[in-house]
């Protein structure tokens, strides 16, 4: 049965309970509506017949307000393929199709008009019940996890991997390596690998208190002129910004990863660090990439506002 048949089967059979009855009160109470709305089906009846009882759109859609064609395409790729939200979409747009032009309400009207204003359960965003920070110098801290990586190889089988992750807290720039063992060789490793690869001098590195960054990796660190510091024991929001990153790693890499072995594993996570790095607009930076940020703060030595 379509939506006017059942639209018309509804209103008559409250006008059919008014004949029997005689009394709009009664009726309108009986069915839970407005007298103004009961009189405004009985005139349309008597009007038009069954076709008055059909609603309709209070107003056609002006085309005029609708995005192009080629926008619409772009705004429903990135929301199905990466998960984007409505402000997301218009810096992604602006920064690789300036020639397409959308404002926040138009990518969610398009999102809405497609059924996608709503996220999947595991993309949805949670609620942050702690208080936000953000140092201001680059390098004063760092955070550093693990993410653990279950893959399967072309054969199928299972292959467990260990993504080691490196964030600076003011600009967000990363250093990202894999490895095929978890333990405080591969820490130590990967935190030369980090000094190297930052562009500026680290002050502390935070760590939780996992056993990959005990004594022998906290001795390494300090060695090496650094301060070595971990939070407190299933506080992991003390780290938030590396987690966060790695939930971005799951949303905008590993769910588009076909592994086919650790080199060109390792090649892939190269280019989605760069991409990271320098080219992807970031929400809690306003839309920036970490390295524009970065070159902000040595330009004007101020710190850059952050938007939450």
């Amino acid at each position: 049965m379509s939506k006017a048949e059942r639209d018309i089967r509804r209103k008559l059979r409250v006008l059919k309970h008014y004949e029997e009855r005689g009394n709009v009160a009664k009726t309108c109470r009986h069915f839970g509506i407005a007298r103004q709305t009961f009189y405004t089906w009985k005139k349309n009846y008597e009007k038009l017949g069954d076709e008055g009882l059909i609603d309709h759109k209070p107003c056609p859609e002006n085309p005029r307000l609708r995005v192009a064609p080629e926008v619409e395409e772009k705004i429903v790729h990135l929301r199905t393929t990466y998960h984007l939200g409505p402000v997301r979409i218009c810096w992604f747009m602006q920064r690789y199709h300036p020639q397409l032009k959308v404002s926040k309400s138009g990518a969610y009207r398009v999102l809405r008009r497609r059924g996608l204003n709503r996220l999947p359960r595991n993309a949805q965003l949670r609620t942050v019940q702690t208080q936000r920070y953000e140092k201001q110098v680059p390098g004063h801290h760092i955070q550093v996890d693990v993410k653990f990586l279950m893959l399967n190889d072309p054969s199928g089988q299972p292959i467990r991997r260990f993504q080691y992750t490196a964030i600076d807290d003011a600009t967000r720039i990363r250093a990202l390596r894999i490895y095929d063992r978890h333990n405080q060789v591969t820490a130590i490793e990967f935190i030369d690998f980090v000094i190297e690869r930052f562009p500026f001098r680290i002050h502390t590195v935070r760590t939780d208190n996992g056993h990959e960054f005990q004594a022998k990796f906290h001795w390494h660190v300090e060695d090496l002129g650094l301060r070595h510091v971990y939070i407190k024991p299933r506080t992991p929001r003390l780290n938030g910004k590396v987690e966060r990153s790695h939930r971005t790693d799951d949303l905008e890499f590993y769910q588009l990863l076909s592994y086919t072995d650790d080199v060109d594993l390792n090649q892939k996570l190269r280019v989605w660090e760069d991409y990271y790095n320098f080219n992807r607009p970031h929400g809690s930076l306003a839309g920036k990439a970490p390295y524009e940020v970065l070159k902000e703060k040595l330009t004007t030595g101020q710190p850059v506002p952050a938007e939450v």
